[in-house]
């Protein structure tokens, strides 16, 4: 059973930066992946990198914004967003699996989600 906890949320203003964390229990190296819920919608692909971190791949909307990265040592995700919109306002979850996918049912471990609120 891997935990996952997610940190770094809060509120910032439009064109501000947040970090957020992701702290995983055990040593396997999984794939780690966020995504992203807004109120009234469905929970979406943000970013996901692999379990060597050597390869990622970002939603089309978070492109040249965010930067997810990872220390193995640390058993930790990063997730860099910088240039906030409002519409990256979301309850974000970090995510684990056997693979590195877009879609949720490829993680099979979920953190209990850190709320990012962007005001314009």
């Amino acid at each position: 059973q891997v935990q996952l906890v997610e940190s770094g949320g809060g509120l910032v203003q439009a064109g501000g930066s947040l970090r957020l964390s992701c702290a995983a229990s055990g040593r396997a190296r999984y794939a780690m992946a966020w995504f992203r819920q807004a109120p009234g919608k469905e929970r979406e692909f943000v970013v996901y990198i692999s379990g060597s971190g050597g390869t990622t791949d970002y939603a089309d909307s978070v492109k040249g914004r965010f930067t997810i990265s990872r220390d193995n040592a640390k058993n930790t995700v990063y997730l860099q967003m910088n240039s906030l919109k409002p519409e990256d306002a979301a309850v974000y979850y970090c995510a684990a699996g056997s693979q590195a996918a877009w879609n949720l049912p490829k993680y099979s471990y979920w953190g209990q989600g850190t709320q990012v609120t962007v005001s314009s």
